[in-house]
């Protein structure tokens, strides 16, 4: 990730925040089930879980949520990595996904075969985590279940085909397969998100709401491109021609939080995500961030992340804390 990206005019910042929705694909399965059956999945902290039908129906059971049928064609998001149940009927017992036998084809990707014989059904599911700061805080907004019916959706003809491809490649597994599905997997995943922001009023509010506001959302987005600018609320007001308190007042009712607020604290996310991703030594990070010492921005960094700088780096690879705390 580049701590500051050239500048090019902020036409979009939603589209630009779906933009960063690179997945990281911590595994992939394909499953062949058959009547009765059951498959308990455990919370997978910081990880989008995603269900494809490719054959037969099944249930999805989340807690809180009210159970969801899919269809052949459906597809289903279990955004906040929360532990959920897929099973053939509702209430039907489940076993743990790490106690039944799996075929690894390949370190992130296995077959899953189990049931009773009967009525068959036939899924793609995977793990994936994302890296971007604007990925994890737009994922956070995102309700337990997203489910797209792919009969029902505006591009029906497209999806309907990119999940034959998916459930082909799947089924092949030719030399490029996993890098195939990852792809694929990843318009899915944006494409549902879309339509659930389409439908939903909830899409509307707070940090997603402030992103489709013509003036915050530019300058969100010039925040995020340029996280190391020596930002202040008149310099913002001025970028999307506000004035001072009229931006101050709209930014917070808008966001939630006053604008350097927001400003340190995603400049502290970025941080953790070059130290956890990229191996960069706080020392180097407290420069490019405008910080006048290693110091000033350690305590900047524990007030936001909780924890010091150099834990934070030794721990890398663990998934980023949430930007909304």
């Amino acid at each position: 990730m580049q701590i500051a990206d050239a500048f090019v005019p902020v036409m979009d910042p939603l589209g630009e925040a779906l933009h960063f929705l690179r997945m990281n694909g911590v595994f992939y399965c394909r499953s062949e089930f058959s009547a009765p059956w059951g498959v308990a999945m455990p919370p997978i902290e910081g990880c989008l879980m995603f269900h494809m039908v490719t054959s037969g129906p099944c249930w999805l059971e989340v807690e809180g949520v009210e159970p969801q049928r899919l269809a052949p064609g459906d597809f289903a998001l279990v955004p906040h990595g929360a532990g959920h149940r897929l099973v053939s009927g509702p209430g039907e017992a489940a076993a743990g996904l790490f106690d039944l036998p799996r075929e690894m084809l390949s370190e992130r990707y296995e077959v899953l075969r189990h049931g009773g014989g009967g009525a068959a059904t036939g899924l793609i599911c995977g793990a994936v985590r994302f890296d971007h700061p604007a990925a994890h805080r737009l994922v956070q907004l995102l309700p337990p279940v997203i489910r797209m019916d792919a009969v029902d959706s505006p591009q029906a003809e497209w999806m309907a085909s990119t999940l034959r491809f998916m459930a082909a490649e799947a089924r092949a597994m030719q030399p490029g397969g996993e890098t195939v599905i990852t792809r694929l997997a990843d318009v899915l995943v944006i494409q549902a998100i879309r339509a659930w922001m389409a439908r939903d009023p909830a899409a509307r509010k707070g940090w997603l709401g402030a992103l489709q506001d013509r003036q915050i959302g530019r300058a969100i987005t010039l925040i995020h491109r340029e996280p190391a600018r020596p930002w202040t609320v008149a310099s913002l007001a001025a970028e999307v021609a506000m004035s001072r308190s009229a931006f101050a007042a709209r930014f917070t009712a808008l966001v939630g939080e006053p604008a350097m607020q927001y400003v340190a604290r995603w400049r502290m996310h970025v941080a953790l995500t070059l130290m956890q991703e990229k191996n960069v030594r706080p020392a180097e990070l407290a420069g490019q961030l405008g910080y006048q010492s290693e110091a000033a921005f350690s305590r900047s960094f524990k007030r936001y992340i909780g924890m010091p700088p150099g834990a934070a780096r030794r721990a890398r690879g663990a998934v980023a804390a949430g930007l909304g705390a």
